[in-house]
């Protein structure tokens, strides 16, 4: 069974830093392309990063560019998201799942890890 489960988030001030963590099990992490996501309420669920199955290649949301980096450990089959500079519109429950070329995701979510940002 595939289990996803998202950490590390938390409450920050604008401008502050966190690293969420995507501890994976249930299914070969290494050969698939990751990515993660975050969903505020009303709205609907927003890709915000993905990184291939080797780590080589990493794409981000206009949003969050040159803010926010994405890595993986296949080792250890977790995801990583290194967020910085954050802005109080980051605020959100982030989740991480695996990524099909056509965007769609193969599991269902996880718990989710929730970032507030805010003065």
């Amino acid at each position: 069974q595939v289990h996803l489960a998202e950490s590390g988030g938390g409450l920050v001030r604008p401008g502050e830093s966190l690293r969420l963590s995507c501890e994976t099990s249930g299914f070969l992490f290494r050969q698939y392309n990751m990515a993660w996501y975050r969903r505020t309420p009303g709205k609907q669920r927003e890709w915000v990063a993905d990184i291939g199955s080797s780590g080589m290649d990493t794409n981000f949301a206009d949003s969050v560019n040159g803010r926010f980096t994405i890595s993986r450990d296949n080792a250890k089959n977790t995801l990583y998201l290194q967020m910085n500079n954050l802005k109080p519109e980051d605020t959100a429950w982030y989740y991480c799942n695996a990524r099909n070329d056509d965007g769609s995701v193969l599991w269902t979510w996880g718990r989710g890890a929730q970032v507030i940002v805010s003065s």
